[in-house]
């Protein structure tokens, strides 16, 4: 019989929440989906002009390991405008394929065999995989509706044991649209602070946010030195297939993510670089523009879920909601494929996020109004006959 050649780490990886089930939708007719975290709006004019201009001006070469560095400039400029934090281009910033990239590079270069990982969730769906796949152990630590689902310093410090070296803070959050706002991050600072850990902070989302401005724990006294700060191009920017992000934070850490970096995909994109240059210099209308049509379907879907009897957290921030369905008597998975099976809408079960999600469903309003609207017409109906099986 054959040796099994699988890495036993991957092995054990469950296959993602979103992806199985999106399996099933890629082979249906007719579906309305809510599942893709995506923004239906194409990448403005102005920046994708620039990276066809980069194309016809032949910049295709490799760039430096770290990045060009005019983007890497560019990036320490606007971290310090919009979030207050500041960065030297040259050994503090390194772009990467995607904010997802920096949180592999972040893990498998601060990881030894058997650390601990603290995960707030619901969160995405590829931290824990992340952690798995450098060596280390995630440790969930459950929020919940009743407290915004913010992770508070109690329920941090009850997760904490001696192994415990980094906490990832996912906010906004993805997938309840939580915030964390200034006096939350400076209460779990200290816990922070007295345990000694490494914040990596996903901050994919920070301009979608819905009547309050993100702060960056980075920005908390005592945090700088302790935060590696992860962003990208993807959400803010409607990037998603440039493929480009970055990450920000001590010169040890970034030297040591950058040289795992050079070995494994020596540079980001040269095109996708050049645009996001542009992006970063003159996008700001585009991204408000963007923020403001999230904010209209974000307050049509929390009321259209209301209306129909459905409990629903007012999301602050991304462009997702975490609608409850504890009170139809089914788990979330039961209740997503039912929903597509009959009505052909498709939206992600709370589980996929973490075991606390069950109960909830999560909602991209990643999408047009006009599809926004059909889809809750249908879930209600959906609804409707649920009870009436009660």
């Amino acid at each position: 019989m054959r040796k099994t050649w699988v890495n036993s780490r991957v092995q054990s990886l469950k296959p993602s929440g979103i992806r199985k089930f999106f399996d099933i939708v890629a082979q249906m007719d007719d579906v309305v989906s809510l599942g893709v975290g995506e923004p239906d709006f194409h990448t403005p004019w102005h920046v994708r002009e620039e990276g066809i201009y980069a194309l016809e001006k032949g910049l295709t070469t490799y760039t430096s390991n770290s990045g060009l560095l005019e983007l890497r400039q560019e990036v320490s400029r606007y971290l310090e405008q919009q979030y207050g934090i500041s960065y030297r281009p040259e050994d503090q910033v390194l772009i990467t394929v995607g904010a997802s990239e920096a949180i592999d590079l972040a893990m498998r270069a601060v990881i030894e065999p058997g650390d601990e990982v603290l995960i707030p969730e619901p969160s995405y769906v590829s931290y824990a995989p992340c952690v798995i796949l450098a060596g280390g152990v995630p440790i969930a630590v459950p929020t919940t509706e009743e407290s915004e689902f913010r992770l508070t310093a109690a329920n941090l410090e009850q997760s904490i044991t001696s192994r415990s070296k980094i906490l990832v803070l996912p906010y906004p959050n993805n997938p309840t649209g939580a915030i964390m706002e200034s006096q939350d991050l400076a209460e779990i600072a200290k816990v922070i602070a007295k345990h000694d850990l490494l914040v990596i902070s996903d901050e994919i989302y920070s301009e979608l946010t819905y009547g309050i401005k993100h702060v960056s724990i980075a920005s908390i006294p005592g945090m700088y030195e302790r935060t590696l700060v992860i962003n990208g191009f993807s959400k803010a920017f409607s990037m998603t297939g440039w493929r480009l992000g970055y990450v920000a934070g001590d010169p040890e850490l970034i030297a040591a993510m950058t040289k795992i970096h050079q070995f494994t995909i020596m540079c980001t994109p040269t095109i996708s670089q050049y645009a996001a240059i542009e992006a970063l210099r003159n996008g700001r209308e585009s991204v408000e523009a963007m923020r403001s049509e999230y904010d209209l379907r974000r307050k049509f879907v929390v009321h259209a879920f209301r209306k129909i009897g459905l409990d629903c957290f007012e999301p602050k921030g991304a462009f997702y909601v975490f609608p409850s369905i504890k009170s139809l008597g089914m788990s979330s998975e039961e209740f997503c494929n039912r929903l597509l099976k009959e009505e052909r809408v498709a939206v992600v079960p709370g589980t996929a996020f973490g075991s606390c999600g069950e109960g909830h469903i999560r909602c991209s309003y990643a999408y047009s109004l006009r599809n926004l609207e059909e889809a809750m017409v249908r879930i209600g109906r959906f609804v409707h006959k649920v009870r009436q099986e009660q």
